[in-house]
């Protein structure tokens, strides 16, 4: 007989709070304002058995998500090893796992700690013409194996220690943005691909894709491998960036032999879920089947347009004022488990205490609580803990879950005006070049930006 132990787990521990806070009322006690929240903390995140795994081996992605289990995503690599001083804004590339790959491991092991069940290798960008673009890595000195090698040699070392899947992924090309066509930009995933099939990831993901096309070419080269494809675009609502609906988008990528759909990076958890619910009404519509997969920024961003956040004045450098919340990340995995979607991570400014966040708003469904919870009360409930009376008063949802948050700049906008220049594949200013960008050619782009 088959035994739903998240169900069970569930019961004993309403059953075990209501027969406590019963024993106390019977003996006249009154609950003390740590012990009784720690009590009931400690029956309900007993762990139960890993849902990832059966008869000893680790669930397919797919077998995961046609379970309806929910896949729990990691967050952003690029902008949070900026931060710590491993990545160059600017290229973006992934250089740091032949040269820091500590750092590289750290930020694996806090995702993984916060409740990610997935991997991802840092190969964002990490194809040869990218990491050889406008100067930016000698390949006499460092080449695109080195760099995918190592990633994947990183992520299943830490994967390991959790019970987590390896997804190899790839993403948009100088070859493509320069008008290569199709055999050229293929070739570079394939590059990636030998690398991924010789390191034996678990799935691939190719994401952050402006254009359906080239999106649809690497979804292609990634099925010719016969593992797992999860496809996503960097869009919004108002389709990709050569006027191709969102909802047609999903419906292409699909064809493509796409597994897994959906959206990261460039926009809010808002924007994403709005984008997110036209590639789902496409697919019912056309009657496809797919599973949904949301992985957004961790930067609030209404006032974005078709670009995303990279149109905004204040990328890369000063968009710390529009950092989610944890609260604002916890409602977003809400409404996208609401939506269908189940496999639910972040991108860019996605730090693990956002993964940590999806992690606990998903604990009743998932059956259990990451690692990372145990230093982590839900909704500021170990501020009853502090010195300060007007600071314990904070230790309740209500307060955390209604406030509005102040950004500390009296003179500042609370929306930008987004720069809009409109270009895009095929355009002069995107191909590719060897040689860095010289002063004289950034002058035309700054008289351009006044």
């Amino acid at each position: 007989m088959l035994i739903n132990r998240t169900a069970v787990h569930t019961t004993i521990s309403s059953f075990m709070m209501h027969l406590f806070g019963l024993v106390l009322a019977l003996s006249g006690r009154r609950a003390s304002a740590t012990r009784f929240p720690l009590l009931i903390r400690a029956i309900c995140t007993t762990p139960v058995m890993d849902q990832s795994k059966t008869g000893g081996k680790s669930k397919g992605i797919l077998e995961r998500l046609n379970a309806g289990e929910i896949v729990v995503g990691d967050g952003g690599f690029v902008f949070a090893l900026e931060k710590r001083g491993y990545v160059k804004a600017g290229p973006w590339t992934p250089e740091a796992t032949v040269e820091n790959p500590e750092a590289v491991r750290q930020l694996h092991r806090e995702f993984l700690r916060a409740g990610a069940d997935v991997m991802q290798t840092f190969t964002f960008y990490a194809s040869d013409d990218k990491l050889q673009n406008r100067g930016n890595i000698d390949p006499k000195k460092m080449t695109g194996y080195n760099v995918n090698n190592e990633a994947c040699l990183i992520a299943r070392e830490v994967a390991n220690e959790g019970g987590a899947l390896v997804a190899g992924g790839v993403s948009q090309t100088p070859t493509y943005l320069s008008g290569k066509g199709k055999e050229f930009t293929q070739k570079e995933f394939q590059k990636q691909m030998s690398v991924f099939m010789e390191n034996k990831v678990d799935f691939l993901i190719a994401e952050y894709f402006e254009h359906v096309e080239e999106a649809e070419w690497a979804t292609e080269v990634c099925k010719a491998t016969g593992l797992p494809v999860a496809t996503t675009l960097c869009i919004g609502p108002d389709g990709d960036l050569h006027g191709v609906s969102t909802g047609e988008c999903a419906v292409r990528l699909v064809k493509a032999g796409a597994d897994i759909v959906g959206l990261n990076c460039h926009f809010d958890p808002t924007t994403t879920l709005a984008a997110i619910r036209e590639m789902k009404n496409a697919l019912d519509g056309a009657g496809l089947k797919a599973h949904l997969m949301t992985q957004p920024l961790g930067y609030l961003t209404p006032d974005a347009n078709k670009q995303g956040f990279i149109d905004l004045p204040e990328f890369p450098f000063s968009l710390e004022p529009r950092v989610c919340t944890r609260w604002e990340i916890q409602e977003y995995a809400r409404e996208a488990y609401k939506l269908g979607v189940r496999f639910i991570g972040g991108c860019c400014g996605f730090e693990p205490y956002h993964t940590r966040a999806i992690s606990e708003e998903l604990a009743p469904e998932r059956g259990f609580l990451p690692a990372g919870s145990e230093k982590h009360a839900p909704w500021g409930d170990g501020l009853r803990l502090h010195t300060k009376p007007w600071v314990r008063a904070r230790a309740r949802r209500s307060y955390w879950e209604n406030l509005k948050p102040s950004s500390g700049r009296p003179f500042s906008a609370s929306l930008s005006k987004p720069d809009s220049w409109g270009v895009t594949a095929g355009d002069q200013e995107l191909k590719q070049k060897s040689d860095a960008t010289t002063d004289d050619e950034l002058k035309p782009l700054f008289s351009h930006s006044k």
